[in-house]
């Protein structure tokens, strides 16, 4: 059973009736582990939410941010010109088959070079994946054959063709001057301030779209955003105008799951009922069936849930954190929390 915006409430089918999901609307006939999830997000956010779907179906399409200019990925996007891979290589290596075979490739995607020399810093699954943009010339069948090696339930796209750079208006990028706005360029750098971001936009503005991303969007029963930087790694998909408009447009039922550390780095000073008043602001289109919140981050219940209204959802709070640590999702729990909304 799912628990409902009161954490001891419970939802109960009543026979003779179609079983619904929280949102209110009939289950769809299609076996649970058949169903078409899409997830978008980015880092260790998507991740998370790919290690708990892997565990309710083998039809997964994540479709990952490509704004990242720092570390290797940004290494690589400046030297071959090509997107950063990793986000990409992350989501793959959380998708790997449950198998010896899958958690050693997993893990040959995952190391990364210590030393002094010119590979210090860089993981071996951004120099793979780059390797084969450039032999096979096709970014998605790159990322394809990589999925295969590693033996994926699922798929990995990129949000876009080409990388995109995040521009944000940042007050207090300068903490001599707190009142000051100025605008910050570049993921890394945005991520990384020590202001509050008070809007944010990428460059180019009508990126050219990946075609597999939007028909996967158009094709899925349930579509899952976040949880994951709020800024750098959930909302510049909703920037991404052809992306944007799949999301508005398809028949999927849109799922929204909350940080579960919602005021810090770039959401210092949020309530998760700022997280909706942003998401409204910035897609005043996409209506949203579902907000997933961890208890810790409910602070007023009944104005999260209001927030959550305005977006068309029902609020669901239900534990997903692991125990002891709250900073940290634990797929077991993240997972019987998808199950119990989507059914």
């Amino acid at each position: 059973m799912s628990q409902s915006s009161t954490h001891g409430g419970q939802r109960h089918h009543q026979p003779g009736r179609p079983a619904t999901n929280p949102a209110g609307r009939a289950l769809s006939p299609i076996p649970a582990h058949q169903r078409r999830i899409v997830a978008l997000g980015g880092g260790h956010g998507l991740s998370a939410t790919l290690s708990a779907l892997r565990l309710l179906t083998d039809n997964v399409t994540a479709i990952a941010t490509v704004a990242d200019d720092g570390g290797s990925s940004g290494r690589l996007r400046r030297d071959f010109d090509v997107l950063p891979p990793g986000d990409l290589r992350m989501a793959l290596a959380a998708l790997c088959d449950d198998s010896e075979w899958g958690h050693t490739w997993r893990d040959v995607l995952q190391h990364r070079f210590a030393g002094e020399g010119d590979l210090r810093g860089h993981a071996l699954g951004n120099l793979m994946i780059v390797s084969l943009w450039e032999l096979l010339g096709d970014t998605v069948d790159g990322l394809d054959l990589v999925g295969r090696l590693l033996g994926v339930h699922g798929r990995v796209l990129p949000m876009a063709a080409e990388p995109l750079e995040i521009v944000a208006e940042v007050a207090g990028h300068d903490p001599a001057h707190p009142d000051e706005v100025v605008e910050v360029r570049g993921q890394h750098l945005v991520a990384s301030s020590p202001g509050r971001v008070l809007s944010i936009g990428i460059v180019p503005t009508c990126p050219r779209p990946c075609t597999e991303a939007l028909e996967a969007v158009a094709d899925a029963d349930w579509v899952v955003l976040g949880p994951g930087s709020w800024f750098t790694s959930v909302m510049p998909h909703l920037l991404v105008p052809d992306l944007a408009d799949a999301l508005g447009d398809t028949g999927a039922q849109r799922l929204l799951a909350l940080n579960l550390e919602i005021d810090r780095d770039e959401t210092r000073d949020f309530r998760a009922e700022d997280h909706l008043a942003s998401l409204a602001a910035n897609a005043p289109e996409l209506r949203i069936d579902v907000v997933l919140a961890d208890p810790s981050v409910v602070l007023d219940a009944a104005s999260l849930r209001s927030a959550a209204e305005d977006l068309g959802a029902e609020l669901v709070v239900t534990p997903v954190a692991v125990p002891g640590n709250p900073a940290v999702h634990d797929p077991l729990r993240l997972a019987a929390a998808f199950r119990d909304v989507i059914g």
